[in-house]
């Protein structure tokens, strides 16, 4: 379960590349070893209104939130945020060279009895001979 959800304010439609944050971001979640292939979902949400802080027209943000099912360590989760947030600033190094942007990650852990969850994609990917 563990999903990455990408905000981010439409003002960087011209200035970031989000289908590369996106493809970057899910390597790097699969680099980690912590989570099985086919429950990794990376997706990004355009937000189309906001205002940012003075309301400068320059500010944009990016906000990552990761979702993830318990039996993790602090160590393990801090891990898997640092190679995110790593690979997000790779991306997005530009933006961060301006001090009109704003780049932020959480981590979250799902109650097991409050989710459900149906994935079809586990048998593909755990019998390669499918």
């Amino acid at each position: 379960m563990p999903h990455l959800s990408i905000e981010y304010s439409a003002n960087l439609d011209e200035r970031a590349d989000i289908a590369l944050l996106c493809d970057r971001l899910l390597e790097a979640i699969q680099g980690c070893g912590l989570f099985e292939t086919g429950a990794v979902r990376v997706r990004a949400l355009r937000s189309a209104h906001h205002a940012i802080a003075d309301r400068h027209p320059d500010n944009a943000f990016v906000d990552m939130s990761f979702r993830i099912g318990r039996g993790r360590s602090t160590e393990e989760k801090k891990r898997a945020g640092e190679a995110i947030f790593a690979a997000a600033q790779t991306v997005l190094g530009p933006l961060l060279a301006h001090p009109h942007f704003a780049l932020s990650l959480e981590i979250r852990e799902i109650d097991p009895d409050l989710s459900w969850k149906r994935n079809a994609m586990h048998a593909r990917l755990r019998d390669p001979q499918d």
